[in-house]
């Protein structure tokens, strides 16, 4: 396809330009990267009413030609994976490798979530009656995916949404519609008009959508305080709701980790996509018998790592996507100063254009401060020492929120044992950050409502209908 400057959305099988236009900035210049179209209501309503026309049609197709599509849909990702990799860099600033792996990751996700099928449950079969429970879509089904991973998370609503049998309006974050829209014209050519519907827009399209009586449901992810005003908003139509949020992962290290070797990985866990992922590590607790060493290792390998343009050979990490979040991440930096709080490097403000932010690593801080307690979403980690796993599992614990954790040892079943105690919705042994299509994904408490993935995420998006019919009629005599 062509990755030219053309940007336009998809509204029932048709690229619509728009009335208006919103400027979209390469987060390592700061300068105008593009313009994409800023949705009306209009635009939304006839987003919503050419969804709500294919429904009965996409419902009704066999599900394996549903199948079918998806995989055609990612044949087509993994067919522009360069064009779709260069725009990612510049439009989310994630470097070139990274990109790319996202694209294959979101190509990957569309294909491999054809393994799965709706199941049918067969609840009676006497002489009387039989019941069977199945699973039929929704209906049309709202997507607003995020702007730190824009392409999977995508998928990751696309995929069983569109498998289920429902039609869908997708609105990318404002910062990173580039490839989705371009995922658009791809889209059209594969699937029926109005399956798929994409619309851009700025910071009323969100609540034009979850407050819209024409979907069935919003799948969202993004932070925990817009979470609440999205459930909010869905509650006056009832509209069922998948609420991916926020985040505070806590990393257990317990003493027998061989620290050379485990000290770039536990680096990687907390700094991958410069710490914007709700998933990664953001406060990591490490055994006071190897706290020293391992702090030293973590630090010496974090001066090796280039920060800078992901357009750039050999860029590890990029900036921070867009000026709010850049400038939240500097008011927790702040703060940490401000209480005097040991930084082992970072702590300054990047005197270059574009939103960078050095690496910044903190020595333990207090537990109560707010570089502990809040979800930093950038390039900011507390290594805070511990000796005593009830304690720490209690700190681990001590918050609203429950996405993800880790625990790192030699000893895999003793870090197994740990690992079940920790209140998040998953939790690795020894790596991190591993999702998977036939794997349920979501998160406890305030981390959100539901899941993604697995035969547990598809079935969000359908309704358990029981069909009961009497064999013998009750007049019979």
């Amino acid at each position: 396809m062509e990755f030219n400057d053309t940007y336009k959305m998809l509204i029932g099988g048709e690229l619509v330009a728009g009335s208006a236009t919103l400027d979209v900035l390469n987060p390592a210049t700061e300068e105008v990267l593009a313009r994409v179209p800023d949705a009306t209501e209009a635009d939304l309503d006839a987003a919503v009413a050419a969804a709500r026309k294919a429904f009965p049609g996409w419902a009704a197709t066999p599900i394996e030609e549903r199948k079918a599509k998806l995989n055609a849909l990612g044949d087509a990702i993994f067919g522009n994976i360069e064009g779709f990799a260069r725009l990612l860099t510049k439009e989310q600033g994630k470097p070139g490798t990274e990109a790319q792996g996202e694209i294959m990751g979101a190509g990957y996700w569309l294909k491999a979530f054809t393994a799965l099928d709706l199941p049918e449950t067969v609840n009676e079969d006497s002489d009387e009656r039989i019941s069977i429970t199945r699973h039929v879509p929704l209906g049309v089904v709202g997507a607003i995916a995020p702007w730190n991973f824009p392409m999977i998370l995508a998928m990751f609503k696309v995929a069983p949404a569109l498998l289920a049998g429902n039609t869908m309006v997708l609105k990318p974050s404002p910062f990173t519609p580039l490839c989705t829209l371009k995922f658009a014209e791809l889209a059209n050519e594969i699937l029926p008009a109005g399956v798929l519907n994409v619309v851009t827009g700025g910071d009323n399209l969100g609540p034009w959508m979850t407050g819209h009586a024409g979907f069935d449901k919003i799948s969202f992810t993004g932070s925990t305080q817009t979470g609440r005003r999205v459930m909010a908003s869905a509650a006056p139509t009832l509209k069922r709701v998948t609420l991916e949020l926020g985040g505070n992962d806590a990393a257990i290290v317990m003493p027998d980790v061989d620290v050379e070797k485990i000290a770039e990985q536990l680096f990687w866990a907390a700094f991958t996509n410069n710490g914007q992922i709700c998933i990664a590590t953001k406060r990591m607790y490490i055994h006071k018998d190897v706290y020293e060493p391992l702090r030293d290792a973590i630090v010496a390998y974090a001066k090796t790592v280039k920060v800078g343009d992901g357009s750039e050979q050999g860029t590890q990490i990029g900036p921070i996507n867009n000026k709010p979040q850049y400038e939240r991440v500097l008011d927790l930096i702040q703060d940490a100063k401000d209480k005097g709080y040991k930084f082992l490097m970072g702590g300054e403000k990047a005197d270059v254009p574009g939103y960078f932010i050095p690496i910044t690593i903190l020595d333990n801080p207090p537990e109560n401060s707010r570089i502990v307690q809040e979800e930093q979403f950038g390039p900011v980690l507390p290594l805070i020492q511990f000796d005593d796993y009830d304690d720490v599992i209690a700190r681990a614990n001590a918050t609203d929120y429950g996405l993800g954790g880790s625990v790192w040892s030699t000893d895999e079943e003793k870090a197994f044992e740990l690992a079940q105690r920790i209140q998040s919705g998953t939790v690795w042994v020894n790596e991190t950050q591993h999702l998977s299509p036939l794997a349920a994904f979501g998160g406890m408490k305030q981390s959100g409502v539901g899941v993604e993935g697995g035969l547990e995420g598809l079935l969000e998006y359908t309704n358990a209908q029981t069909l009961v019919r009497r064999k013998k009629p009750a007049f019979a005599q």
